[in-house]
């Protein structure tokens, strides 16, 4: 069942004043409610789609107008300053509105068919790895047991789309740039891969909405602070990741001896700007994925949640809206930090060469990336050697976070919260009671089936 929607959990916990969309525990089931089922999926899908769509069409928007300033004070200059003011707000927009306006051509000797598909399977690729990202606690389009290695999975198809783009040109040099993006981003991806795999090992779930809430508490918590490994394979899936999404020092696919752009040299108008809003859509990808394995998700790590959101979804209703609005904020601006990161490298670092890009991956970043994920299934073995413990920080208070008990049974679960009305109290009480009851009789016929052993092995 699809999970997005305005205050998705709080089925349990119902207030008076609570509107009906507040109230539903999805989209889905608040359209069930006025249209057959099957078409109220349909239309929740579609609205859960638009929801994320309008996160991926907006962010490259905000991500070019932020690089050609991130490039200019760099290279001391101001960049834009003309379109949208003193600060050139509107001028990526106005290059968007430039290339809706521009003729679409296609090469003579290109494949027809294929040269079109190819800048909308990359569009795709990229925007179904928003469908899991965790955005806050209950706010995910789709909340999959398998979701780290879904994301990873549903990226790797972008490739295909680039290698398309360059065989479809007709040109030699869209063919060459696309055989170097595709050797590139292929073998990126498996230290990547591996590097994910670390904290997930750690924490034993693919969840991603499950890891992002076993990092509660203070920053402490967060995975690259859990081991040396979980720390040092922040920094490597960073620059994997860096590789994976095409960019500098790793975008190779432009060579600078062609003067020509790579796979997409023949391209043109709004199937060109496809290729760039998927790229700088991924960059974002890549980031979200690094703050939910690493950097604690939606959580600030400074006690916020306690303190603020956790009495606000305590309240139900507008209050759960806006402590998921304060919290996918967090989420946001960790992964927007760490694209300024991405942009920053581009604007420092020489570009490589082919070969110097392909053995950095092959001879260093993938035996680094396995030594990490050897070590971190043996750590806790060591740990516990020496101290009794699976970590350094077991059962240590700091800065008010239990770091020894699992957060998954700290994080705070709207649909956990007792019920206001009396009658569901009345009936937690009566299953408490119930359960209180089961308890000494599964004892009692525990001890009769094993005296029956008893008689049995005597006799």
């Amino acid at each position: 069942m699809p999970r997005v929607g305005i205050g998705s959990p709080l089925s349990e916990v119902e207030n008076a004043g609570m509107s009906s969309v507040l109230a539903a525990a999805s989209i889905a089931e608040l359209l069930a409610q006025y249209i057959d089922s099957t078409w109220a999926y349909a239309l929740a899908a579609l609205i859960h789609a638009a929801l994320v769509l309008g996160f991926f069409g907006v962010a490259p928007l905000v991500y070019i107008w932020l690089e050609r300033k991130v490039a200019g004070r760099i290279q001391d200059r101001l960049g834009p300053t003309r379109v949208g003011g003193k600060f050139g707000w509107l001028q990526t927009l106005a290059d968007g509105i430039k290339l809706i306006q521009k003729e679409d051509l296609c090469p003579e000797a290109a494949d027809r068919m294929l040269f079109r598909v190819s800048p909308y399977l990359v569009f795709v690729s990229s925007f179904a790895a928003f469908l899991v990202l965790p955005w806050a606690d209950g706010w995910i389009a789709q909340d999959l047991d398998i979701g780290i290695f879904f994301i990873l999975a549903i990226m790797s198809l972008e490739v295909m789309g680039v290698i398309l783009a360059g065989y479809s040109s007709g040109s030699k040099w869209s063919l060459f740039g696309g055989m170097r993006e595709a050797a590139q981003v292929v073998s990126y991806e498996i230290p990547m891969a591996i590097c994910a795999l670390v904290p997930v090992t750690a924490l034993g779930t693919l969840s991603m909405a499950e890891i992002s809430r076993m990092q509660g508490g203070t920053f402490l918590n967060w995975m690259v602070l859990h081991d040396p490994f979980c720390f040092i394979a922040f920094f490597v899936y960073f620059t994997v990741a860096t590789a994976s999404v095409k960019r500098a020092p790793f975008d190779l696919a432009e060579a600078e001896s062609e003067l020509v752009a790579g796979f997409h040299t023949e391209y043109s108008g709004i199937r060109w700007s496809y290729f760039f809003m998927a790229e700088y859509a991924s960059m974002f990808a890549v980031s979200g994925i690094a703050t939910a394995l690493f950097l604690g998700g939606w959580h600030s790590g400074i006690g916020l949640e306690k303190a603020v959101l956790e009495p606000l979804r305590a309240r139900g209703g507008a209050g759960f809206l806006m402590s998921n609005i304060i919290a996918a904020s967090i989420f946001i601006t960790k992964g927007c930090l760490l694209v300024f990161v991405q942009m920053w490298v581009r604007w420092t670092l020489p570009r490589l060469r082919i070969d110097q890009v392909m053995t950095t991956c092959l001879k260093y970043l993938l035996p680094i990336s396995c030594f990490l994920f050897l070590g971190i299934t043996v750590w806790p073995l060591l740990i516990h050697q020496f101290t009794g413990r699976t970590t350094l920080l077991d059962s240590v208070n700091v800065l008010g976070s239990e770091l020894g008990v699992p957060m998954a049974n700290q994080a705070f679960r709207p649909e956990l919260v007792p019920a206001a009305n009396g009658e569901s109290a009345e009936a937690a009480e009566k299953g408490a009671e119930a359960k209180a009851e089961i308890q000494p009789d599964a004892e009692q016929a525990g001890q009769n089936r094993d005296a029956v052993q008893e008689g049995q092995v005597q006799s």
